[in-house]
């Protein structure tokens, strides 16, 4: 059992006192003042350089008075070798208090050097034991290695974790003892005695040490079935995860205050892993919702793609056939008609016309997003496409009184790609600038090359793309056709998926004289080839 410098500083002082009275009443000559160096040597266990320095003074006090009664008792005579005596015995008090107090010195040093060192030791414990409880993500891992690790931190023989749950404070306990194959779980609430404690120690977020001194010690102790234990409350923030207990039931030494801390530091950290294993919980419940919608939203639009995709490919076969009646009547293979019929005539088969467009364009923009483009590829001149469509689109620019003028290169622009697609997208750009240009107004078309590409331009001179379309002009249904009450929103968008599966790319540029530029690039067919 450990001595309190209190009972050193009783100790030296009794045997002061001892050898001051031995001293008086012994002869001059017998030299007992030596014994006042006894408590002067014991004082080193005090560790206290105040009280060796006290018992020094009074030593040497002490010895004078020793001296002058001894000589006081023998009729005022002193003897000069009994001076002597005294003398080195005072010399020899300074020599052990000085002794003593490097003593005191070197014992304190050794001492802050093994305290750093238990508390390094203790700190490289607490860090791999965090590294442990954090290691896992899982609520239920977590609380076990909690319980593990905490036994092995504060060398405890029992360890207990009172998880909360909608039962409330304590429901959930993880227990781990020192003999145990595993950690065993159960749901249950603590002893009243230990509940209190646990409360306390919640809604103070203090540890509590339990032993005989404490006021509930002995209550708490004995529900425990432990000699010493330590609550310590698991909590981060605004949340309370649980209260870990700990217990050391042998009759060995109670916890201090170092394990007190060293608990409260361990409590500490095992919130915050309890807390990142929620928010990874919450994070998981959070994808998976998201993934459900994500799969929700692609079945939805693969059903809206298949719808399309079908009512698109069965319109085209009653569109053609109705125009193709519709023709047949007007060419008079079903008799003679009135100028007014042939008339309404002429706009059925312009809107069945109108129709069967629109389907086509569903068609491959259905086709497009499910990933079912084209794959065919040969070589076409570029220059052939777009002169085939500006005379197909001829009819429709002389009826507005808007110009076409076609600039080619003299030589061939070969690309390689599929002929309809490519045409569709050039007809799509010409026919756009012949909507938006205004009569008596001219559309440029040029081929040019670039590098290892070809470029088709297509310019009008109308009233260009407001600003705030410019940013989505080519997405689905966001073109300047939608956003201006015309078409269907979707000739852009078709022209850039076209480009992009072709290798290329489309792109807007605002003319400074008013109107617009659509410049269209496409891979030479001898790059292709190439990185083929």
């Amino acid at each position: 059992m450990p001595v309190s410098p209190r009972q050193v500083t009783v100790w030296c002082v009794t045997l002061l006192v001892l050898a001051f009275a031995f001293d008086l009443v012994t002869p001059q000559l017998l030299i007992a003042a030596i014994l006042l160096n006894a408590p002067i040597a014991l004082s080193s266990f005090a560790l206290d350089r105040r009280l060796t320095i006290w018992l020094v003074a009074a030593s040497e006090l002490a010895n004078l008075i020793a001296f002058y009664a001894n000589g006081v008792r023998e009729h005022y005579h002193w003897e000069t070798l009994a001076f002597g005596d005294r003398f080195l015995a005072g010399l020899s008090m300074l020599l052990v208090g000085a002794l003593t107090i490097g003593t005191q010195r070197a014992a304190q040093r050794a001492g802050r050097a093994v305290a750093r060192q238990a508390q390094a030791q203790r700190e490289r414990i607490l860090r791999r034991s965090i590294e442990a409880i954090r290691a896992s993500v899982n609520r239920e891992v977590v609380f076990r290695t909690i319980v593990k690790e905490a036994l092995r931190v504060l060398h405890a023989d029992h360890a207990f974790v009172y998880a909360n749950n909608a039962s409330g404070v304590g429901a959930e306990v993880h227990e781990y003892a020192r003999d145990s194959a595993d950690v065993t779980f159960r749901e249950e609430r603590a002893q009243p005695e230990v509940l209190s404690l646990m409360q306390r120690a919640r809604d103070d977020r203090t540890t509590i040490r339990l032993d005989e001194a404490h006021p509930m010690g002995r209550f708490g102790l004995s529900a425990l079935g432990a000699l010493s234990a330590l609550i310590a409350p698991i909590v981060d923030r605004d949340t309370t995860f649980g209260v870990l207990i700990v217990t050391r039931s042998t009759d060995v030494e109670p916890f201090d205050s170092d394990a007190e801390e060293m608990a409260r530091a361990f409590a500490d950290q095992a919130a915050v892993a309890l807390a990142q294993a929620q928010i990874f919980l919450r994070l998981a419940d959070a994808n998976e919702a998201l993934s459900e919608s994500n799969r929700m939203l692609i079945e939805r639009n693969e059903v809206i793609r298949d719808i399309v995709y079908a009512l698109s490919h069965d319109l085209r076969t009653p569109l053609a056939a109705a125009a193709m009646t519709l023709k047949l009547a007007l060419n008079g293979a079903y008799g003679p008609m009135s100028p007014e019929y042939k008339a309404v005539l002429e706009r059925s088969i312009a809107s069945t016309e109108d129709l069967q467009r629109l389907a086509e364009t569903l068609l491959m923009v259905a086709r497009y997003e499910s990933g079912e483009e084209s794959k065919a590829r040969e070589p076409i001149d570029l220059s052939l496409v777009a002169n085939s469509v500006i005379e197909d689109l001829r009819a429709l620019a002389i009826s507005k009184r808007v110009t076409i003028l076609m600039h080619t290169p003299d030589d061939p622009c070969f690309v390689n790609g599929d002929r309809g697609e490519l045409r569709r997208a050039v007809a799509n750009l010409i026919a756009n600038a012949i909507t938006w240009t205004p009569e008596e107004r001219s559309i440029r078309v040029d081929i040019s090359s670039e590098g290892d590409a070809f470029l088709l331009v297509v310019e009008d001179e109308g009233v260009g793309v407001p600003p705030e379309v410019e940013r989505v002009l080519f997405d689905r249904l966001t073109s300047s056709e939608s956003s201006r009450g015309a078409g269907t929103g979707l000739g852009l968008y078709i022209v850039k998926r076209i480009a992009q599966s072709h290798g290329g790319s489309i792109r807007y540029e605002r003319r400074s004289e008013g109107g617009s530029r659509f410049v269209l690039t496409l891979p030479q067919a001898a790059r292709v080839h190439a990185g083929s």
